[in-house]
């Protein structure tokens, strides 16, 4: 069962939280919480493996608020504001729902986080990666990945061989496929195996002879992962 808590300044929109996920066998919600400070510490103390985040708490951004978190937990953002839907995605968010939010479309979103929760855990306890390209299934080794390059709706994996891998993928998608102990996103275009890495020098990351840019949006969890 998926762990669960939920953050929100608005009483009702937690009781939505809670009444659904009463109603869904696949989430155990373990807490609700109605400012960022408590939510942080219980994040800090605690295993959890979903979190319900309202983009707009107490006139702070709710976004800035999980940018900045040290453990990267997947997220569902909640808010009656549409216009935030595209940074949402931005932030590889599992999902993005609209107050008031509808039952159908919650249990969307959990179907969606059970998938690829399983897929996690699943990457956790493997030493390779299974994708579909060139109208068959290939097995990828992760040590044999040098970086992974995204391209619109597709990405290029590039392999320490020089052979490379095109698939039609997004990079939020293969992203949720890779152990995050292994891999990190440091571009939107851009995913590297955190053992690859030789150096890191003001907004560049050097691999080997490979040099791949650092983007603004990532360049806080490149710096927190690599701190002494």
């Amino acid at each position: 069962m998926i762990r669960a808590i939920a953050i929100d300044d608005e009483p009702l929109a937690l009781m939505v939280i809670e009444n659904y996920c009463a109603r869904n066998s696949h989430i155990d919600l373990v807490k609700t919480f109605s400012n960022l400070k408590d939510a942080q510490k219980y994040i800090n103390q605690f295993p959890i493996d979903l979190m319900f985040l309202d983009i707009q708490i107490s006139r702070i951004n709710g976004m800035d608020f999980y940018k900045n978190l040290e453990k990267k937990i997947p997220v569902i953002f909640t808010t009656a504001f549409a216009e935030y839907a595209l940074d949402g995605f931005n932030v590889s968010a599992l999902d993005y729902l609209l107050k008031p939010i509808e039952y159908e479309r919650f249990e969307e979103a959990i179907n969606k986080a059970v998938l690829i929760l399983v897929d996690k855990k699943l990457a956790e306890d493997s030493d390779y990666l299974t994708i579909r390209a060139d109208y068959k299934l290939n097995k990828i080794l992760y040590d044999d990945i040098l970086f992974i390059e995204g391209l619109d709706d597709y990405v290029k994996i590039h392999l320490i061989d020089n052979k490379k891998i095109t698939a039609r993928i997004s990079m939020k998608s293969i992203l949720e496929k890779l152990p995050e102990k292994l891999f990190i996103r440091v571009h939107r275009s851009f995913i590297v195996p955190l053992k690859k890495i030789k150096s890191i020098q003001n907004k560049v990351l050097y691999l080997n002879n490979q040099e791949i840019p650092i983007g603004d949006t990532y360049k806080n969890s490149v710096s927190d992962m690599f701190k002494d």
